[in-house]
C-alpha cells in the first residue's frame, strides 16, 4: 500500500506539472504490482487491460481535479481545445475496444515503442525544447476531429491519457509548457470516461470476475488509493508549477518518459 500511495503523490504532481501522470506512471505501476502480488489465476493474463482500464479510472478523476485548478489559473483556452473534446472521445471507445481483444503484452511492446517514438521527437525537436511566449491560438481546426480520434484510439489503446500527444502538439502551437500540461488535462476527461465505460462494459459482459477489490477489469481498492493520493501529489504540484522555468519544464518531459519507459523494459 506503501508504494501505491508513493507513486499515486507522484502521479498526481506530474498530472498538473506536465499533463501526464495518470498512465504513464500508474500504467507500469499497476502492471508490476499486478504481477507480484497476484502471481496464480487469470489476473496475470489480463494484467495490462487491468492496468490500462484502472488508469483510465483514476485520470477520470486527476484530470478533473487538474483542470479545475489550471482553469482557475487562466492556463485553459477552451475555445482551443474544444474542437478535439468529441472526436477525443469517440476515438477513447475506439482504442478501449481493440485494446480489450489484444493480448496484453502486444499491448505492452506497442506502449514501450511509443515511448520510445514520443521521447526521440521530445529531445529532438526545437519546437517542444525552445520557449515561444505566445498563446498557441493558430489551431488548424480543419483536421482536428481526425487527429482527436487518432489521439483518443492511440491514448486509450495505451492507457496513457492522450497527454504524450497533446503535449508535444500545443508546444508545437507555441504554448508554453504550462499552457501546454494544462490543455492536455481537459483532453485527458473525455478519452478517460469513455474508456472506463467500454472496459467495465466489456469485462462484464464476458463474466470476468478477479476476486474481492475488483470490477471487472477495473481494480478499484487500487484506484481508491491512487486518486486519494493523486491529490495530495496535484496540491504539491500547483505549488511549485510557476517557479519552474519554460526550458527546464521542457527538457524535464523527456527525462521523465525515460524513466518510465526503463520500468517497462525491465520489470
Amino acid at each position: 500500500m506503501t508504494i501505491l500511495i508513493f507513486f499515486g503523490i507522484l502521479s498526481g504532481i506530474t498530472t498538473i506539472l506536465f499533463g501526464f501522470g495518470g498512465g504513464f506512471v500508474t500504467v507500469p505501476l499497476l502492471y508490476t504490482y499486478l504481477l507480484l502480488h497476484y502471481p496464480d489465476g487469470d489476473i496475470p493474463l489480463y494484467a495490462m487491460q487491468i492496468s490500462v482500464a484502472t488508469s483510465a479510472l483514476i485520470m477520470i478523476f486527476s484530470a478533473s481535479i487538474s483542470s479545475f485548478q489550471s482553469h482557475k489559473k487562466g492556463l485553459i483556452d477552451w475555445q482551443i481545445i474544444k474542437p478535439l473534446l468529441f472526436s477525443i472521445s469517440l476515438g477513447g471507445c475506439l482504442g478501449a475496444f481493440i485494446a480489450s481483444i489484444v493480448q496484453g503484452e502486444w499491448i505492452r511492446w506497442i506502449f514501450i515503442i511509443y515511448l520510445a517514438i514520443t521521447i526521440l521527437d521530445a529531445l529532438f525537436s526545437k519546437s517542444f525544447t525552445t520557449q515561444n511566449p505566445n498563446m498557441a491560438r493558430n489551431l488548424k481546426r480543419k483536421y482536428d476531429a481526425i487527429l482527436g480520434v487518432f489521439i483518443g484510439s492511440i491514448a486509450a489503446f495505451l492507457g496513457v491519457g492522450g497527454s504524450i500527444m497533446t503535449v508535444p502538439l500545443m508546444r508545437k502551437r507555441c504554448a508554453l509548457m504550462q499552457e501546454a500540461a494544462a490543455m492536455a488535462n481537459p483532453l485527458t476527461l473525455p478519452m478517460a470516461i469513455t474508456t472506463t465505460i467500454v472496459y467495465l462494459l466489456i469485462s462484464t459482459s464476458e463474466g470476468l470476475q478477479f476476486g474481492s477489490g475488483f470490477l471487472g477489469f477495473l481494480y478499484l481498492k487500487a484506484a481508491g488509493i491512487l486518486i486519494l493520493s493523486a491529490w495530495i501529489g496535484i496540491k504539491i504540484g500547483a505549488k511549485i508549477q510557476h517557479f519552474i522555468p519554460d526550458k527546464i519544464y521542457a527538457r524535464a518531459y523527456p527525462f521523465l518518459l525515460m524513466i518510465v519507459l526503463a520500468v517497462m523494459l525491465f520489470q
